[in-house]
Formats: structure tokens, sequence, C-alpha cells
């Protein structure tokens, strides 16, 4: 039986233009919510929807492309995403290789397993961004967080 707070997921769905399909078959590790400028600059909002799966869990097919940077960890964070229109589709972090962070959004229509139990980067958090006020606040990773 599925827990509320880990659910085991199987969704399949395809960027905005279509090259890309993107599966989850498995168990989630976690699902937060991130109010880093790095994601709200990926989102283009205040946050972004998290859930992390394990790498054997996440399957793709079509080309994607990706970009690294240094995360505040010294960790290097890699964002995957489809070249065609730019639709995002999972980061992972050099410090925790056999996890993938799936952006909520792609399985819109399919996502209401998702219960975000974090808020991290809070210190960032826009006054705007309208969080739900009963989610913890983290000023930058939780312990334990892959980063």
């Amino acid at each position: 039986m599925n827990s509320p707070k880990r659910p085991v997921i199987d969704v399949t769905a395809k960027c905005a233009c279509g090259a890309v399909e993107m599966s989850v078959r498995g168990p989630v590790v976690s699902m937060l919510m991130c109010s880093c400028f790095d994601c709200q600059r990926a989102t283009g909002s205040g946050h972004s929807s998290v859930a992390l799966v394990p790498v054997a869990a996440l399957s793709s097919d079509g080309a994607s492309k990706s970009f690294d940077r240094p995360s505040d960890s010294g960790a290097t964070f890699t964002r995957h995403f489809c070249p065609q229109c730019g639709t995002p589709l999972y980061g992972q972090s050099s410090r925790a290789p056999d996890i993938r962070m799936i952006s909520v959004g792609f399985f819109a229509g399919q996502n209401d397993w998702f219960a975000p139990n974090q808020l991290i980067f809070a210190r960032s958090q826009q006054a705007w961004d309208l969080v739900a006020d009963h989610l913890p606040r983290h000023d930058t990773y939780r312990e334990n967080q892959p980063r």
C-alpha cells in the first residue's frame, strides 16, 4: 500500500512540443518546494515544486539538453530540459548521483500525488509567492537533503 507521504507513482507525459516523453515508475523519495534564486529563474515563478525519485524509476525518450552550475553547497547541479521548447525535465546533483529531481509540473493533470512537506531556501522566498503556511521552512538546505 502506498504511503501518502511517499507514494509509488506511474506517470508518463510529454514536453510542450512533444519531442521528449518522460516516465516515472516507482517510489517518491521526497517532495518539496524550493525558493532558491536558481529555481525562481528556472520556473519563472517564486519557487519550484520538486519530487525526488531514484534514477532507476525515471526514463525518458527523446533528446534533451543540460547545463551545469555550482550549487550553494559546492556540488554541481545539472538541469535537463527539452532543447526544442525548453520544458524543464529534471535535475541532478553531483552529491546525490542515484537521485533525480523531477519538475512536478511536467506531469500536469497527473500530479495529484504531490504533497510537499517543506520549503527549502525560504531565505529567498518572495513575499508575493504564497506558499502554504503549514510547511516547515528551512533557510537553505534541510539536513540530509541532496544538494
